[in-house]
């Protein structure tokens, strides 16, 4: 059997880079940056006011306390958006407001809440306390300077990336093709919900399933009819999905049994194999193939194993395609509530839930078929074979839905 890492290389390997496309900021959100971005303008642009208040001199207000207040002749009003023409000079200030800009000769900002005017006198303004230079003003480039690196290739693009490039002038941006996956169930025993089930079929649910995970991946999912254990039916099918996708995924039908015929198709339509059998728990049969220079993921028909396979297996070469630079889960620490066992000689993905607070709990049965189960689970903890560990300990939790 080959290791984890093994078969994750070999799935990274036979996954190919996509294009690139150019999209709108607005439409970026959770895509990957194809090529990196650098900023076209400085932020703050310009040194403008961090608060309501008044350009001043800090020299002007040395010692202005609320029993000794000093008063300075406003000049003139500065509205967010304007450019103020006059000079700030001894005894003198301007009117300013959050993202104001600071006219010439002011080296700092008193808040309005300092300040007070008599009725009917806007020129006159008394100012109750002092203020460092620079105080209460942001200052051009302080966050970001004209030329700096915004984002590098391969970034996963976020609300606050798409803030960040829209501030420095940027109105689109040019980002990894999504992926279009074919999504092939097999199984003769397989029914489309709601249909009427005959004794001994089951409804489908895989391809459901791993619709909702191709979206967090940005997958462009197509689910085929269910094909049953035939195997030319498996080949049409096959044949079908690779000439309008860029990858596919099978569910069921890659295990050694009379049944099984996704190997056979996929060397029927001339496509190679590399692997079937991976140390893991739940999910050791699993075939890596490519037709036409498209992978194949083949994934066994258990929903436990079908969706562990998909996150630890596929969600990497889906996210490879798109050029991301960590494809890996995200993970959470916590500490476990209960003891948790691996007699086995793979590693065990136990599922498990980790709650706002770190605690992780077993979600109870571990088998594969066990859907009840799963549909608990938050996470996965990565339990070696042989190991056994404690109540207390401190565990990684890697996050289904990341």
């Amino acid at each position: 059997m080959l290791s984890l890492e093994e078969a994750v290389e070999r799935s990274l390997a036979a996954s190919p880079l996509l294009g690139s496309e150019i999209v709108p900021l607005a439409d970026a959100g959770g895509r990957f940056v194809a090529s990196p971005l650098k900023a076209g303008m400085s932020l703050p642009g310009f040194d403008n006011s961090a608060m309501d208040g008044y350009a001043a001199r800090s020299a002007d207000l040395n010692g202005a306390t609320t029993e000794s207040p000093v008063e300075l002749s406003c000049i003139g009003v500065i509205p967010a958006g304007a450019y103020p023409v006059n000079t700030v000079g001894e005894g003198t200030c301007m009117r300013v407001f959050t993202g104001s800009p600071i006219p010439r000769g002011a080296d700092a900002v008193i808040m309005q809440e300092d300040c007070s005017s008599t009725p009917g006198d806007d020129h006159t303004v008394r100012c109750n306390d002092s203020i460092k230079p620079w105080e209460n003003i942001r200052l051009k480039g302080e966050d970001v300077r004209e030329g700096d690196p915004l984002i590098t290739a391969g970034t996963r693009i976020t609300a606050g990336t798409i803030g960040l490039l829209a501030a420095t002038g940027h109105h689109s941006v040019e980002v990894g093709l999504r992926p279009k996956i074919g999504l092939v169930a097999t199984g003769s025993e397989l029914v489309e919900p709601p249909g009427e089930l005959q004794p001994g079929e089951i409804y489908e649910s895989n391809r459901d399933m791993l619709v909702s995970l191709l979206a967090n991946a940005n997958g462009l999912p197509t689910p085929y009819p269910i094909v049953p254990d035939m195997l030319e039916d498996t080949v049409t099918a096959l044949e079908q999905a690779f000439a309008d996708n860029d990858a596919v995924l099978t569910s069921g039908g890659v295990s050694v049994g009379d049944h099984d015929h996704v190997k056979p198709a996929i060397e029927r339509l001339g496509g190679s194999l590399d692997f079937w059998k991976v140390a893991v728990k739940p999910g050791k049969p699993f075939v890596l193939g490519q037709v036409g220079g498209k992978p194949v993921f083949g994934m066994p028909g258990n929903p436990v194993s079908a969706l562990v396979t998909y996150l630890l297996l596929v969600r990497p070469a889906l996210l490879n395609m798109q050029g991301a630079a960590e494809w890996r889960l995200a993970k959470r620490p916590g500490c476990l509530v209960d003891e948790l066992a691996n007699k086995g000689d793979r590693r065990h993905f136990v599922r498990v839930t980790i709650d706002d607070h770190g605690l992780v709990r077993s979600v109870g049965g571990q088998h594969s078929h066990m859907l009840g189960s799963l549909a608990k689970a938050n996470g996965l903890v990565d339990l070696p074979p042989g190991t056994r560990l404690a109540k207390g300990d401190p565990v990684n939790v890697q996050l289904i839905d990341s």
